[in-house]
């Protein structure tokens, strides 16, 4: 199966949004290169501004720029883009509802070697406590795409959140994605798995040998974390009676608080959360930390057995 990685799909959308949209611009802060925006100051160098290892004052320049009837992105690691940079997200975009669209590449444990420094897994926690901002977390090249293109359109701030590592291509075509919008992957009543990111992904893979054993699991991908598809999460929740939430995050702030907070309320189910721990990361190969952290087919697999019994 073919592997992207997610901010290689940003880059190259933004290159074909920008041939069209002389209004698009994009923002670095010294990591054109690793977010993948370098291809679109090789296109339209006039239109990509380079902005320093100074995350805060970049969000600022998007900010006052957007004020201008601009589309500014702006971009860098997410530990930083949406970490470094709290602040102003808050107070210069989301506050008065600025039309800025933010990518943090490099997210989750994945980063890998970078280390604990870099594997940011608060950011989706983050963005969703800022009110009217949207989060997006698409799970692979083809979702992807379809993201950015709905940022674009979207008014109003938009934070997209996208891998360092290549992430298999799963999707056939295009998948129609809507902001707001879930995805249902594979049909299944004896328990669902709502992921989003690569972990989509690793739900899918564990649904499969989950109906190998006889159990039919429902799997969910939820690239919309805020505004989430309530809709689609509390029939989940009714029909399977047992929710598994998959994310590369902290369990703390992100997909899986967001759907128990759906479920507590409306249709009271068991729901387990896998993700990151409340524990920081280390330094190691990507996909390495991903199983030694539980971020995988086989460790959702065996969860959703625990659940139900077998």
């Amino acid at each position: 199966m073919k592997k992207i990685a997610t901010r290689v799909s940003y880059g190259e959308t933004l290159v074909e949004l920008g041939s069209r949209h002389p209004e698009i611009l994009v923002l670095d802060a010294d990591l054109a290169a690793a977010t993948k925006t370098d291809l679109f100051k090789k296109a339209f160098p006039d239109r990509h501004f380079e902005c320093g290892i100074a995350e805060a004052n970049m969000i600022g320049v998007a900010a006052g720029l957007s004020t201008m009837g601009w589309v500014p992105f702006a971009s860098s690691f997410a530990m930083f883009s949406a970490g470094r940079a709290y602040e102003q997200i808050r107070n210069s975009v989301g506050y008065p509802h600025m039309n800025v669209k933010i990518a943090g590449t490099h997210a989750g444990i994945s980063v890998g070697e970078d280390g604990a420094s870099h594997q940011c897994c608060e950011d989706i926690a983050l963005m969703r406590t800022i009110p009217g901002m949207t989060v997006l977390c698409p799970a692979d090249d083809i979702e992807a795409r379809e993201a950015v293109r709905q940022a674009y359109l979207w008014q109003g701030p938009v934070y997209l959140r996208f891998s360092r590592l290549a992430l298999p291509v799963f999707h056939e075509g295009p998948t129609g994605f809507q902001i707001g919008k879930g995805e249902v992957l594979h049909e299944g009543t004896d328990i669902a798995f709502i992921a989003t990111g690569q972990m989509s992904y690793e739900a899918l893979q564990a649904a499969l040998m989950l109906e190998e054993e006889g159990i039919h699991a429902r799997v969910i991908n939820m690239c919309s974390i805020k505004p989430l598809d309530e809709k689609l999460v509390l029939e989940a929740a009714a029909d399977c009676g047992r929710v598994i939430t998959c994310e590369e995050h902290s369990i703390i702030g992100g997909l899986g608080e967001a759907v128990t907070g759906v479920i507590s309320e409306k249709c009271p189910v068991p729901v387990h959360r896998i993700g990151v721990n409340d524990v920081f990361g280390h330094s190691g190969p990507g996909e390495a930390l991903l199983k030694e952290f539980g971020l995988c087919a086989s460790h959702v697999a065996e969860a959703a057995r625990g659940m139900l019994g077998k």
